[in-house]
């Protein structure tokens, strides 16, 4: 067995808000301790069904090519997949030659299934060889974390096989997740860094003229502001 979870083997519904488990498993960079890697990061887990798969090379690459905007915001990045670490690599051979970047963060090897079952990417009564199941098999194991600091789950995100995953759209969200955890203000559809932000509804009108000064009334509810400065 190459991955040691420190839960129970039953684990409850993963929710936002939730506490992500921690486990301990073999990745291409060394044996991890999940919240011991996160440390004090915002961390992206990002899962796939098998190695050598096509949607699954672009995404890797992808993630390899924006691996620079994660490190500016502080966020940390790692992947996995059903495969073993040897798999692995020679798979970043591939992604080096057709996307132009091989993956300089870890890659998970969850050859035993436990870290996909811990995350309910995978039934309990998964078992055996990862060699021989196919990525059909596995086709649930297309999920993306993003897991805060204090290691709660800020964001979870499935994606069928068939469509590969938009990684600008969870920088996006990053930005505005690190922006609200800081000040008490959300952010509108389609928001990206930089654009008018929303007044919280539990900010009152006379805090709101002191923590935001000229802020606007767009409805009773619906109060705007500039983005506050990093």
């Amino acid at each position: 067995m190459t991955i040691t979870s420190t839960e129970p083997a039953a684990a409850t519904m993963l929710r936002l808000g939730s506490t992500a488990p921690d486990f301990e498993a073999e990745t291409t960079e060394g044996r991890i301790r999940f919240h011991e890697w996160i440390g004090d990061a915002w961390a992206v887990l990002f899962s796939h069904p098998k190695d050598f798969t096509p949607v699954c090379t672009t995404e890797l690459g992808a993630m390899a090519k924006l691996e620079p905007a994660f490190e500016r915001r502080g966020v940390k990045i790692i992947g996995l997949s059903v495969d073993p670490v040897e798999s692995h690599e020679a798979w970043a051979v591939d992604i080096q030659e057709t996307q132009g970047r091989r993956p300089a963060f870890p890659i998970i090897a969850d050859t035993d299934f436990a870290v996909s079952k811990l995350y309910g990417m995978l039934p309990e009564s998964t078992s055996g060889d990862p060699r021989e199941r196919t990525p059909a098999d596995n086709q649930t194991v297309r999920t993306v974390f993003v897991i805060a600091p204090d290691k709660t789950i800020k964001l979870m995100l499935a994606y069928p096989m068939t469509t590969g995953r938009n990684f600008e759209e969870i920088l996006r969200v990053l930005d505005s997740l690190r922006l609200t955890a800081e000040h008490r203000l959300a952010t509108p559809a389609n928001w990206r860094r930089g654009e008018d932000v929303i007044i919280s509804s539990a900010v009152s009108d006379e805090e709101a003229a002191t923590l935001f000064p000229g802020y606007r009334r767009v409805l009773p509810y619906l109060r705007v502001t500039a983005q506050p400065s990093a």
